[in-house]
């Protein structure tokens, strides 16, 4: 005998009435050999005795199958598809999106501007069914509604979130709450979450229902969002590389972009905002670089908005770190301007020295040379050592690219000797890099070699990825050109090891250099095979300048 108990939330709910008695009867009944229960429900409670097989995701073929078989079209669309994946494949969502669809007559671009409109308030039929009536059936449980007056809200947090709330993070983010872990595993319980990757989250259709409408109405996601502000570091410098302080922010980035992005939209004029986005923008930087969201607002902003220089100064460093050296540029230039005019002569000349940094990576280094010599002359006046030393070591390196080699040397050397015994390691660090690089340039190659074995064991003691990338590089050139390929080859690996930390720009320049290397041994492809791998990684972040020194090469390659 098949028995089949069909959508049996209801009566399988473990606070519902005479659950013990059902519970009871579905055990005896499972238990029995001539007999063969199956049971569907939301509630994940099942009798012991019943297996429970994980159910996946629908497939696009299948999600498809549904869709069309409710509404006929006249075929196929790709922007069936694209609504599809914004439902997550919840397959009722799907048949409801169906069946709306086939009532009203709609083609696929009307269809498309009603979800775009009004999302899943869509998902209702001429019958009254709806996802909204699903959803609210689980709220109504009686296991739901013992979680107390709190549950309704944490729900709409972890639907705010796009990846939901991080499992490590429940304590932390919700303090006052009590029994709070033992409310998010209900939620998993009556399938109103699920745990994913450390976080729990929920459907697309159910996370769009239960999102707070007005975010700035819920104080549970005030709450919520000045925990997070308050990691966020609010100065524009950001901490010296290898502090584990920040690292959180890769696995919460989504989250916080978000929050900061629906944040900066309802509370354009909130310095205390636009100091978070500062602070998420910094942190980004330093330990999981990419472009952000937030750019186009920030640019957006209004000259005379008090948050813009800095902002632009933060984004102009993401811009850098997958290198766009030309917006890089021009968000310095927009906020050297904007602070010109507000006078403010520190942050003129912290943006003078990194607009230096960007004229020396587009090649422009006599213009370069101008500005790290203005924000030197600032600090000089100001008496700042340590800021008078960071200009020098920006000097060192324009003069260096400028084949100015002995002031370059000059420049490196007096950086240091500003510094007390010890002092900023990191900045002793980049000046002997750059002193490696001028007495390679010089002929001095075991100078050089000394050099960078010292910026290699300081860089190499705090971990620092970038640090360590480059000499690595620096050195893998230096053994090229000596012909000395095996070391050569040694050293780019471990430099791609430690560029697998970055959003991928340096570790396509390593795999740019090693193709050069393949290149130079004859060893044809190898080489392709690398440079093809450079390209892609270039294209993804719109690399222009990259990309093009890559098919110069691989135009080399292919005429050998």
């Amino acid at each position: 005998m098949l028995i089949i108990l069909d959508n049996a939330e209801s009566v399988l709910d473990p606070q519902g009435t005479n659950a013990q008695e059902i519970y009871t009867v579905v055990e005896e009944l499972s238990q029995s050999k001539t007999i063969c229960l199956c049971v569907t429900s939301r509630i994940t409670i099942v009798p012991r005795h019943c297996k429970r097989p994980a159910i996946p995701a629908l497939s696009m073929e299948a999600a498809c199958d549904i869709f069309y078989g409710i509404y006929d079209g006249g075929g196929q669309s790709s922007i069936i598809s694209d609504i599809i994946r914004r439902l997550d494949f919840h397959a009722l969502s799907i048949s409801l999106l169906a069946t709306t669809a086939s009532h009203n007559m709609w083609d696929y671009d009307r269809l498309a501007q009603e979800w775009d409109a009004h999302r899943t308030k869509v998902l209702r039929t001429d019958y009254n069914e709806s996802l909204a009536a699903t959803i609210e059936l689980s709220l109504a449980s009686p296991t739901f509604r013992e979680l107390g007056p709190n549950a309704r809200d944490l729900l709409s947090v972890v639907a705010f979130f796009p990846r939901g709330v991080n499992e490590n993070n429940i304590d932390w983010l919700f303090p006052t709450i009590a029994n709070r872990t033992k409310i998010f595993d209900t939620f998993c319980i009556l399938s109103l979450a699920y745990r994913s990757n450390g976080f729990v989250t929920m459907l697309g259709p159910l996370r769009d229902y239960l999102c707070p409408k007005d975010p700035k109405s819920s104080p549970l996601l005030c709450a919520t969002k000045e925990r997070y502000f308050s990691r966020l570091p609010t100065r524009v410098d950001p901490d010296r590389p290898g502090s584990g302080e920040g690292q959180w922010i890769t696995s919460e980035d989504v989250n916080v972009e978000h929050l900061l992005d629906v944040f900066t939209t309802t509370d354009v004029n909130s310095g205390d905002v636009w100091s978070a986005c500062v602070g998420f923008m910094n942190l980004l930087y330093w330990h999981k670089p990419r472009l952000t969201v937030l750019g186009p607002k920030v640019k957006g902003l209004p000259d005379d908005h008090p948050s813009k220089p800095q902002c632009l100064v933060q984004l102009s460093w993401l811009f850098e770190s997958v290198g766009n050296r030309v917006e890089y540029k021009q968000c310095l230039s927009h906020a050297l301007e904007l602070q010109r005019e507000q006078a403010d002569i520190h942050q003129v000349a912290r943006t003078l020295r990194y607009l230096s940094d960007a004229n020396r990576l587009l090649g422009l280094h006599k213009e370069g040379v101008q500005q790290a010599t203005e924000a030197l002359g600032i600090y000089e006046q100001l008496g700042d050592a340590a800021e008078q030393a960071e200009c020098l070591n920006y000097l060192a390196w324009l003069l260096y690219g400028d084949k100015q080699l002995d002031a370059a040397e000059t420049a490196a050397y007096r950086a240091i000797d500003l510094l007390p015994d010890k002092g900023d390691q990191f900045l002793v660090c980049q000046c002997q890099r750059v002193l490696g690089k001028i007495c390679n340039s010089k002929g001095e190659r075991e100078k050089a070699i000394d050099h960078f074995k010292i910026a290699l064991g300081i860089a190499s003691s705090f971990n620092w990825h970038d640090e360590l990338l480059g000499i690595h590089y620096s050195l893998a050139k230096l053994f090229s050109k000596e012909g000395r390929f095996d070391v050569a080859h040694a050293h780019i690996e471990r430099a791609k090891s430690h560029a697998a930390n970055d959003s991928g720009y340096h570790l396509g320049r390593a795999m740019r250099l090693q193709a050069g290397f393949w290149y130079q041994e004859r060893r044809l492809e190898e080489a392709k095979s690398e440079v093809l791998r450079a390209v892609e990684v270039f294209e993804k972040l719109g690399a222009a300048q990259d990309i093009v020194r890559c098919e110069e090469l691989l135009r080399n390659i292919q005429k050998e």
